[in-house]
């Protein structure tokens, strides 16, 4: 993927957003941003060959290794959207309200471990883990920290397009259990929320609606997120009840305990 998609996909005479050059020295910075479009769904941008590659992530990060996220590779994004933080006129592609949830630098990680523990390693690997479909890499954000890895799914179903991988959270001293993503909702730059960003009725419509993601219009991408769903309640279902019992317990403990 190239900038080439990102320019081909936008007016940027008509949007905000900025424009598709590369960056000549690449840095590692990473970025996640919340984005109310056609449904709520949260960009995953890693800062790499003076891009930001980027995965469209529809119920965000987490950091329980319990949960496996899906995660849309989409288009390359210029270096300078790390900071972007505003509306998307109707009528241009993305069109809605954006805000940075979280920003920070990452590394790659070497993709072996050492006495079970993976080292720091470079951009070739990180290049090389990438065309695998098997990224391993570690966050220092505001919100985000810790191991995590990108994983793509071998999937060969009808309309695949071969650009579905997971992110999950790899068990290490970061790792929170029944992570509640929704606890945090305003920008780490502006302390302000969606809402506060548009600043219009839509926004207050927006609010009113159900609490879910919305229908998710692409088929493919909706029939992975059913899968998910389903694989998900099985594994609950196996836990006994005092497992159940103890997980509720931690998850109210851990209520008080989460900040921003």
């Amino acid at each position: 993927m190239t900038l080439d998609e990102y320019k081909r996909k936008r007016r940027f005479d008509a949007t905000p957003e900025p424009p598709p050059e590369v960056q000549e020295k690449s840095g590692h910075r990473f970025v996640v941003q919340m984005h109310r479009a056609t449904q709520l769904h949260y960009d995953f941008r890693l800062e790499l060959d003076g891009v930001l590659k980027s995965w469209a992530v529809p119920r965000g990060p987490s950091l329980d290794p319990a949960d496996k996220r899906l995660a849309m590779q989409v288009e390359d994004h210029p270096v300078s959207y790390f900071d972007f933080e505003g509306i998307i006129p109707e009528g241009n592609y993305g069109a809605g309200t954006v805000l940075v949830w979280d920003l920070g630098t990452w590394r790659p990680l070497s993709p072996v471990p050492v006495n079970g523990q993976y080292l720091p390693g470079t951009d070739a690997e990180a290049k090389a883990m990438l065309s695998k479909g098997d990224l391993k890499f570690r966050l220092d954000g505001r919100r985000l920290k810790g191991d995590f890895a990108l994983v793509r799914m071998r999937t060969r179903r009808p309309g695949s397009k071969g650009n579905e991988w997971l992110l999950i959270k790899k068990h290490d001293a970061h790792e929170v259990e029944d992570y509640d993503i929704d606890h945090y909702d305003t920008s780490v730059l502006t302390d302000r929320t969606l809402d506060g960003i548009a600043g219009d009725d839509g926004s207050r419509e927006w609010r009113s609606r159900p609490t879910s993601r919305g229908k998710l219009k692409a088929a493919w991408l909706a029939d992975a997120v059913a899968k998910l769903d389903q694989k998900k309640a099985e594994s609950a279902g196996k836990k006994g009840p005092s497992s159940t019992r103890r997980s509720a317990k931690k998850k109210q403990n851990k209520r008080g305990k989460q900040s921003a």
